[in-house]
C-alpha cells in the first residue's frame, strides 16, 4: 500500500491504517436498551421548539421527516445511576462464564459519564464488580467509534480476557427533571453548532452494553483502527472532531458566562456526513483486502447505526444485503458506543448465532476515527 503524506503533499508520514491480526473470541455479551419510545411521545415530553412558528413544538411526525427516527430508547429514571452499566457487564461475565476475578483488562467507554473527572465512572464500576484491584481501569472518552478503539487498545494490551463496557445515557444529559429538554439543547446561540442542537437529543440516544474478548491463538481475527489524523482517503487528515462539547473544561471551565452552552454535544452535520459514508467504504475496502470475500465469511456484520439515511446509503453502495447487516438507528435512534452490540445482543438473544459463528464490528465516530473487527464467537 502507497505510504500516507503531509497535508501539503510533501514528507511522507507513513503507512495508512492497515487490518492487523485479532487473535481473540467473543466470549459474553449483553445489553439493556431501558425502555423504547415512540417519537410522538418523545417529541411531547421533551418539546422540541418549532424556530418557524413561535410558542409551538415539533411533533414527533417532523422529527421522524427529518432524522429518519422512529422511536427513542429513552430512559433518564432507568440510567439514574451505573447500576444498569453494572448489571449489564455482569451479565455479559456470566454468559462467558467467567467472575470478576477472570479479568485482565477493563475498558469503559462513553462521551456521557455520570462523572466526569478522574475516570470515577471506571473506578465505580470496577469496585462494584469487584474486578480485582491490581487490573487498572481504562476509561475511553468515545462516542460512536468507541468499539473500534477499545478493541485496538485490548489488542495493543494483549489482554488475556477482557471485559468491554459501553454506554450512551443522552436523556441525563440533555432534558431536566421535567422531561423537557435543557435550555442549552432548546435555544443555544453561545454553541457554533447552537441552531440545530436540538437534534443531537432527537437522534442519540439511550444504552448500555458490554463485551467480553478472549484471546485465543487459534482465533483468525482482523482487526483494523485509524484515526484518519493525518491522511483520510487520500487527502490531508481530519481535524474536525464532527461532535463539538466545548465547555467544562480549562478552555471554558464551569461557572463562566457560556460554558453550559458550550458544554452542549453540538454535531457538524456535513462532516459527519462526509465522514461516515467515506470512513465505512475505507473499513469495508481495508476488510475486503485483507480478507477477501469476508461478507460471504461472516455470519452478520454489525454498523455503527449513526443514523438510518446513513446507514442505508452505506449498504446500498457497498452492495450489502439487508439481511446480513440487521440496524435498529430507525427503531430507536443512535445510542453512540453501544450500537453494534445492542444488535450482536439481539441475535443472540432470538438464536440466531451459534458458538464458531465470525461476526464483523464496523464503525466510525467522533474524534474522528474508525474501524472494524472480525472475531469468531464462543458465548456459552
Amino acid at each position: 500500500m502507497d505510504s500516507c503524506t503531509s497535508a501539503a503533499g510533501t514528507a511522507p508520514l507513513g503507512p495508512p491504517a492497515g487490518p492487523e491480526p485479532f487473535p481473540y473470541e467473543i466470549a459474553g455479551a449483553h445489553a439493556d436498551l431501558g425502555t423504547v419510545v415512540a417519537m410522538d411521545d418523545w417529541a411531547e415530553r421533551t418539546q422540541v421548539p418549532d424556530r418557524h412558528r413561535p410558542g409551538r413544538h415539533l411533533s414527533g411526525a417532523t422529527v421522524t421527516r427529518l432524522l429518519g427516527v422512529r422511536g427513542k430508547s429513552w430512559d433518564p429514571a432507568h440510567f439514574a445511576d451505573l447500576g444498569p452499566v453494572v448489571a449489564v457487564a455482569r451479565q455479559a461475565l456470566d454468559h462467558a462464564g467467567l467472575s470478576p476475578r477472570d479479568i485482565t483488562t477493563v475498558v469503559v467507554v462513553t462521551c456521557t459519564p455520570y462523572q466526569v473527572m478522574l475516570d470515577q465512572d471506571a473506578f465505580a464500576l470496577m469496585r462494584r464488580l469487584g474486578i480485582p484491584d491490581h487490573v487498572p481501569p481504562v476509561q475511553l472518552g468515545a462516542g460512536c467509534g468507541g468499539m473500534a478503539r477499545a478493541a485496538a487498545v485490548v489488542s495493543a494490551m494483549r489482554a488475556e480476557r477482557a471485559l468491554v463496557v459501553a454506554y450512551n445515557i443522552t436523556s441525563r444529559v440533555s432534558t431536566g427533571a421535567d422531561g423537557t429538554l435543557l435550555p442549552q439543547y432548546a435555544g443555544n446561540t453561545a454553541h457554533p453548532y447552537g441552531r440545530n442542537m436540538w437534534a443531537s437529543p432527537a437522534l442519540f440516544s439511550d444504552g448500555a452494553a458490554a463485551l467480553v474478548l478472549r484471546r485465543e491463538a487459534d482465533a483468525d481475527g482482523v482487526l483494523l483502527y485509524s484515526r484518519d489524523s493525518l491522511s483520510f482517503d487520500g487527502g490531508p487528515g481530519i481535524t474536525d472532531p464532527l461532535i463539538h462539547v466545548l465547555g467544562g473544561g480549562g478552555s471554558h471551565p464551569a461557572g463562566t458566562p457560556g460554558a453550559d452552552e458550550l458544554s452542549a454535544y453540538g454535531m457538524n452535520s456535513p462532516e459527519i456526513r462526509r465522514y461516515y459514508s467515506t470512513g465505512m467504504a475505507l473499513n469495508h475496502e481495508a476488510l475486503e483486502y485483507a480478507r477477501p470475500g469476508y461478507l460471504k465469511e461472516i455470519t452478520r456484520l454489525y454498523t455503527h447505526q449513526a443514523h438510518p439515511f446513513l446507514v442505508d446509503a452505506f449498504l446500498s453502495e457497498a452492495d450489502i444485503p439487508a439481511e446480513l447487516a440487521p440496524g435498529n438507528a430507525r427503531a430507536i435512534g443512535n445510542t453512540a458506543a453501544p450500537s453494534t452490540l445492542a444488535l450482536l445482543h439481539a441475535d443472540l438473544e432470538a438464536g440466531r448465532l451459534v458458538p464458531g459463528d465470525v461476526v464483523c464490528l464496523s464503525v466510525v465516530g467522533s474524534g474522528p476515527e474508525r474501524g472494524a473487527f472480525l472475531a469468531p464467537l464462543a458465548v456459552r
